[in-house]
């Protein structure tokens, strides 16, 4: 009660904290017409202008009134938009490193160009992150226009890029890209063998466009990139063939984790099914033999059961095609991991890709917090502020709108079952159709937008579609949705980037209408004509009571719910939204109080009725908040147990970027020899123990193996008063003159590039076996649980104890191939750095195998990665076509097909390097 009253008289502390903020833009305010005075050139010279009182010791914080209000008179002359006072509020928000939550049409693209540029006049470079490819594009070019009027550079990150490109592109001031690009290139540049390879510069500042869509729902699941195994295609499709046998009484699914259990009578069912088709190693199940089969066995079954023709994917074009649960959007490139994709693939009788394994994977709360600045926007955060906090240290601040919002919320409408619903739905959107207003319908699936179209379609009603088969469409039909009578139906509204006006969008129609119409009087009279038709559709459209928001089903977050309703009622113009719900909608089946609603709705409703009620509407927020706190957990789960990687991958990048940075790494190279020998020896002859107690036979065995000496070990011990450190001392001493002997052949720039070729290659391919270790450590840990103990505790002990061994096994190796090994050098015809292998990047869910990423070139190479010395600079190599290159020097992308014609990449044909040094052991 108290609190109450103290909100109505103080306001809220977001309140209170967004009236601080009127001070600085009153500020801004007062330099508006100073600012307006000065001429073109003399308003892009304030950019050098910052940059000295930068240099001279001032703060951006000092600098910001002035350059917020030099952004917006720049606005006004280059895009004809002047930013709003509430805009201006959510630029300082996001300069402060907060989120901005700021309601759909209130122009948070253009708000994102006040803090973009403050910081950017620094020079160490800002990262625009957003949803998608389109967006970045989009915005780049749009808002690029304002910053490179003011004197800035901008970089655009897509996929098909060559790495010269994406170097130029983050060496610009300001660089835009989706998520997806900047992790994998940050996990790319870690795989490099030369800085100069690298392609990121140290991190400074970001601004994430749809923040809780990329920090919340996308961070379930870890980026990574990985490459191909053994090819199963035989495995997968017989254990499908076995599953489809199987019913529903052998096991117990569980719709909330995707999860399948066998029961009694399935497990004796399947054993007998995999003896006859002689796949069982044993005949128990869960020997350990079996463990791959068994793998198989549930990834099938899961693919089988759980995944949904249409709702979790599509095929298209003889491929296997994830839709993104919150976008709608279909995902090419993108696998689940851990053979769940190809037990697919089996199920629906495509072709079969191999598996593939993890070479390098970082989380997104891990990448972007290692940005010393980071900062979001979106319509929707409140509902997740703790976790922002929690995670990334990041408040959220409401801004108010700049007009007050005149959409009205109805509460929800429940039916008894699926066809009574959509039986209303289309009743009431042919009403609203009738009368002129626009209807965007909200679903959750392709298979209910095809559903409600059958509907429409008995209806009467003109529509259009807009889910993962009309993709390439999007755009348009969504800058299109508020025109009158307009039906549209949207899978899913997450991050669409369209603003939706009503009576249509004039940029969009002028480009479908006029894009073929020529620059002159006639084409400027048709743009007029358009301006006018949209100005008298939207009185009407108003008139009609605005757009009409549409939902057919809650879903399981409360802010993709928001993001739909805020879809309508923009910059205060009218606007109607409504929920209609059913006993058979996923959330209610599966996370509500079914019981109560079954005995409720059953035996209350009349088929075709339909009842509303704060109560039931109270009931359903309570079980998104049950989803929002399991899923909350998940993604927790997973920082946890990222961390603990977190800290050693850091270890390893850093020592990465050490040997890159050395002239030589000579001094690393001996004391790992030295340090191999003290383990070595006192692995043989432990301390405190007597030479009889010596396990001589084994040193021998083992120093011949990893030193490849053969050293009078037999002799030395007839000595008086043979100790441990004799021997060691005297093994030091002979593989020092082995290695001496060797170096002294080899031109020294020549060694010191071998030592450090070796040395990474060695390190990643330790790297890459210990992640696939930790990977199979994480699925199992939670068995300790059984035993009373913690099993994060448990993997954190267990991880450090695999570290440490990685660092061991790595010092023998190298040692190993450098005593081992002779070398044989051609000299490199090019002073060029090769690229990378093409990878596969996936952004993997690790519990559940589910995948929300980007193939980085949307090739899906098999190229393996790590390979023997190949991966040198200098390596002997002759790939593609023979002789000399035709094309040098021409403009081609490294990624594009070879002119000649082979129907291999540029860069693996005639754009090949050659020359690189060989190591035979």
């Amino acid at each position: 009660m108290f609190q109450s009253i103290a909100k109505a008289v103080f306001g809220s502390a977001n309140d209170r904290y967004v009236k601080s903020l009127d001070k600085i833009v009153a500020k801004i305010n007062a330099l508006e017409e100073q600012i307006k005075a000065l001429s073109d050139d003399e308003l892009k010279a304030q950019t050098q202008k910052f940059r000295d009182q930068l240099a001279a010791g001032s703060t951006l914080d000092d600098i910001l009134p002035e350059a917020f209000a030099t952004v917006r008179e720049a606005s006004v002359r280059v895009l004809g938009m002047r930013h709003f006072d509430v805009q201006m509020i959510g630029g300082i928000v996001l300069h402060r490193g907060e989120i901005a939550e700021m309601r759909t049409g209130e122009g948070k693209t253009l708000v994102a160009t006040l803090a973009t540029y403050l910081n950017a006049i620094e020079g160490k470079g800002v990262h625009v992150v957003t949803v998608n490819d389109y967006l970045a594009s989009r915005d780049a070019e749009w808002m690029g226009r304002l910053h490179q009027w003011l004197g800035l550079t901008i970089g655009v990150i897509v996929p098909n890029l060559s790495e010269h490109e994406r170097r130029d592109a983050y060496a610009a001031d300001i660089t835009y890209g989706t998520n997806n690009e900047f992790g994998f290139d940050y996990l790319r540049d870690n795989m490099k063998h030369e800085r100069g390879q690298m392609v990121q510069r140290p991190f400074n500042f970001a601004i994430v466009d749809e923040v809780d869509s990329i920090l919340i729902d996308e961070a379930r699941t870890p980026l990574i990139i990985s490459g191909p195994t053994e090819d199963k295609t035989d495995l997968y499709i017989t254990i499908d063939g076995i599953v489809k046998q199987i019913d529903e009484s052998f096991y117990d699914a569980d719709e909330k984790t995707k999860g399948i259990t066998w029961t009694e009578e399935g497990i004796d069912k399947i054993e007998q099914l995999l003896s006859d088709a002689e796949l069982l190693e044993t005949p128990n199940l869960y020997d350990v033999e079996n463990t791959q089969v068994v793998h198989h066995l549930d990834q099938a079954l899961r693919a089988n059961i759980m995944y949904k023709r249409d709702i979790d994917y599509i095929v298209k074009d003889d491929k296997v095609v994830i839709i993104d649960e919150f976008t709608g959007r279909m995902m090419d490139g993108r696998r689940w991991s851990n053979g769940l994709h190809q037990a697919v693939e089996a199920k629906e009788g495509v072709k079969i890709e191999p598996e593939n394994q993890t070479m390098a994977s970082i989380t997104f709360q891990n990448y972007f917090r290692m940005y010393p600045k980071l900062s979001g926007m979106t319509g929707t955060a409140a509902t997740e502020a703790a976790e922002f906090w929690d995670i990334y240290k990041m408040n959220v601040v409401e801004i108010p709108t700049n007009l007050p919002v005149q959409r009205i919320d109805e509460e929800d409408e429940f039916y008894k079952n699926t066809q009574d619903k959509f039986k209303a739905i289309a009743k009431a959107i042919r009403e609203k159709h009738e009368i002129g207003q626009p209807v965007l319908v909200g679903t959750v699936s392709i298979e209910k937008s095809e559903l409600l179209s059958d509907f429409l379609d008995k209806e009467g009603v003109k529509h259009s579609i807009l889910n993962a088969r009309f993709h390439e469409r999007e755009a348009h039909i969504v800058a299109q949705a508020g025109r009158l009578g307009a039906v549209t139906i949207a899978t899913n509204m997450a991050g669409r980037g369209t603003d939706i006006q009503l009576g249509g969008n004039v940029d969009f129609r002028i480009e479908d209408e006029l894009s073929d119409m020529p620059e002159g009087p006639e084409r400027d009279a048709a743009i007029r004509r358009i301006e006018e038709e949209v100005a008298a559709e939207k009185a009407k459209v108003k008139e009609a009571g605005g757009l009409f928001v549409l939902a057919t089903e809650r879903h399981e977050s409360r802010r993709i719910d928001n993001q739909l309703r805020g879809r309508s009622g923009r910059q205060g113009d009218p606007g109607l939204s409504r929920f209609y719900l059913c006993l058979e909608d996923d959330l209610l089946r599966i996370f509500g109080p079914d019981t109560l609603f079954a005995r409720m709705m059953n035996s209350n409703l009349e088929d075709g009725e339909a009842i509303g009620s704060k109560w039931l509407s109270k009931a359903i927020e309570t079980a998104q908040k049950k989803v929002e706190a399991r899923n909350y957990d998940i993604r927790k789960q997973v920082v946890e147990y990222d961390d603990v990687m977190n800290d050693q991958r850091k270890v390893i990048y850093e020592q990465r970027a050490e040997i890159m940075d050395s002239e030589a790494v000579s001094d690393v190279v001996v004391d790992m020899r030295h340090d191999t020998v003290n383990t070595i020896v006192g692995e043989a002859c432990p301390p405190g123990s007597y030479p009889e107690q010596w396990n001589v036979a084994g040193l021998k065995e083992r120093v011949e193996e990893v030193l490849g000496l053969t050293p009078p070990i037999d002799d030395w011990l007839q000595e008086d008063h043979v100790e441990p450190e004799m021997l060691e001392e005297r093994l030091v001493q002979m593989s020092d003159e082995v290695m001496n002997g060797k170096i002294a052949e080899i031109e020294p720039d020549v060694w010191q590039r071998l030592e450090k070729q070796i040395l990474l290659e060695r390190l990643d391919h330790h790297w890459k076996e210990h992640l696939a270790t930790l990977d199979a450590l994480r699925q199992v840990i939670f068995l300790r649980a059984y035993a009373q103990k913690q099993p994060i505790n448990e993997y954190k002990q267990e991880a450090f104890a695999l570290f440490e061994r990685l660092l061991d096994t790595l010092r023998e190796d190298v040692t190993s191939i450098l005593m081992r090994s002779e070398f044989r050098f051609t000299p490199p015809p090019m002073d060029t750095l090769p690229d990378l292998p093409d990878f596969l990047t996936g952004h993997i869910e690790p519990l559940l195998g589910t995948d929300n990423s980007n193939d980085g070139d949307g090739s899906a190479s098999r190229a393996a990665l790590f390979g023997s010395l190949a991966g040198s600079p200098m390596a002997e190599v002759s790939p593609g076509a023979p002789g000399e290159n035709p094309w040098a020097g021409q403009d081609i992308s490294r990624n594009a097909p070879c002119p000649c014609g082979s129907g291999n990449k540029y860069k693996h044909c005639h754009g090949a390097v050659g020359g690189r040094p060989t190591a035979d052991a």
